[in-house]
């Protein structure tokens, strides 16, 4: 659980909604046809600019941001120095063991292919189109995100012209006034709460655990060649541990 991101929604939400209780009450800021127009007016939308197949992923993404899968970065260092040592005593061959049971995909795949005695070019390769074509489709997933905060935000401004419109037309009347000027504010209101409490938000943490994913995978395929071409554990050590700030960087050498 990703105790930023769900203190972070838990303290907008309890904030908002307090100083709303503390003013006119949170009723007040409740209006039907509001949220039908910019909830339901841009998820609608979301649907037209994403296949089915994408807009089915849309919970379980959101629910990336909140609960991601995060690799514990050192253990994967030490991991894959265990693995350099067994494969020079040993042999690459003596990995088939460790492979089996590994529970990392892309770790897996990359030393089955080494094991096997494919080309490290080869492996490289494919490691490296796997990577990217995952990256793809997490930056599409995390578009949605951002794509919802600013449809979010032009249904509320359509919200507020339909409000406009519907108070001018009954100016003469000013029992109606009061519900179309409620329109016309809740919906930017809503609007601009979607955008910046969901959308971008969840769109920027999930754009960083892509990237921080897409380093991990270079850092196996990096630990992968090391292997392969039979470096020396600490020399595989210290390449892996490039790939991290100074100050997260924990050699099992020292």
């Amino acid at each position: 659980m990703d105790l930023g991101t769900v203190i972070g929604l838990v303290l907008i939400l309890a904030l908002l909604l307090g100083a709303m209780a503390m003013g006119v009450g949170v009723g007040a800021y409740i209006d039907i046809p509001s949220v039908l127009i910019v909830v339901g007016g841009s998820i609608g939308a979301l649907m037209v600019s994403f296949k089915p197949a994408q807009m089915k992923k849309f919970t379980k993404v959101f629910m990336k941001a909140v609960k991601p899968g995060e690799e514990d970065v050192n253990e994967l260092i030490k991991k894959l120095v265990e693995f350099a040592t067994k494969a020079r005593k040993d042999g690459i061959l003596a990995l088939e063991s460790e492979v089996n049971n590994e529970e990392n995909e892309f770790l897996k795949k990359g030393l089955s292919m080494a094991i096997d005695g494919s080309e490290p070019d080869t492996i490289r390769e494919l490691l490296e189109i796997d990577m990217e074509q995952t990256s793809g489709r997490h930056k599409t997933y995390a578009s949605i995100f951002n794509n919802w905060a600013g449809l979010a935000g032009a249904m509320g401004m359509i919200g507020t012209l339909i409000g406009l419109v519907a108070m001018l037309l009954n100016m003469a009347d000013p029992s109606a006034i009061g519900p179309s000027m409620a329109v016309a504010l809740l919906t930017t209101m809503y609007g601009a709460m979607i955008g910046n409490i969901f959308g971008t938000p969840i769109y920027n943490i999930l754009s960083i655990r892509n990237e921080e994913e897409t380093v991990v995978k270079e850092m196996i395929i990096s630990g992968i060649m090391s292997i392969q071409s039979g470096d020396a554990p600490r020399v595989l050590e210290a390449k892996l541990l490039a790939y991290l700030a100074p100050s997260d960087r924990v050699s099992q050498f020292d």
